[in-house]
């Protein structure tokens, strides 16, 4: 779905249409979703999260002033509610919590699926070690459909700019915490250089 057709589907929506609506928590689901889960909820609240702000949105749909802009506003919406939930818990999930994409009593097998499972825990091990900031955003670059650079800079209050190069600290981070870049040892020339300088 364009971005240019927001407008007439919230305006459908409002008058209630059904299908619209539909389409609209289609195109918006995986945002929303993606913003609870960054704010470091598990599935239970995050799915209070995500109903809340579809409340919030058939609530206030009728007075959206700018309805092309209404993926900034679920997202701002969404991360209100979570905010308001982690104030009631007082206290983060722990990260030793199962998370979503690593419960269930799947069996281990021998092998390919084996190697794969601990290259999962592994990689799984290093994003959460990540900073809170990071975290939620490659979750909500995760998305699917992804949500817009203005959507995200609204989400996370952060200049649209600023979010590719986060984006890139942010997966330099990860990769240095699943492969430790090798330390290389001075060269002899350098080596003989720093000897002369503690001499002298």
């Amino acid at each position: 779905m364009r971005d240019a057709d927001l407008p007439a589907l919230v305006r459908a929506a409002a008058g209630g249409d059904e299908r619209a609506w539909a389409k609209l928590v289609e195109r918006f689901a995986g945002l929303v979703w993606a913003v609870a889960r960054g704010h470091g909820l598990d599935q239970a609240d995050a799915a209070d999260v995500s109903q809340t702000t579809w409340l919030r949105l058939a609530e206030h749909l009728q007075v959206i002033r700018e309805p092309d802009r209404l993926g900034a506003w679920l997202a701002t919406t969404a991360r209100r509610e979570c905010l308001r939930t982690l104030r009631r818990k007082e206290s983060h999930v722990s990260v030793d919590e199962c998370a979503d994409w690593m419960c269930g009593d799947v069996a281990l097998e021998l092998g390919d699926e084996m190697l794969t499972k601990e290259r999962d825990a592994a990689l799984w091990s290093a994003f959460e070690a990540l900073s809170s900031n990071c975290k939620a955003l490659l979750r909500a670059l995760l998305s699917d459909p992804p949500p817009s650079y203005a959507e995200l800079s609204e989400a996370f209050e952060m200049p649209i700019g600023s979010i590719g190069p986060t984006r890139a600290r942010c997966l330099d981070r990860l990769r240095d915490r699943i492969e430790p870049r090798p330390v290389h040892a001075p060269s002899r020339r350098s080596a003989v250089v720093t000897a002369k300088r503690r001499v002298s």
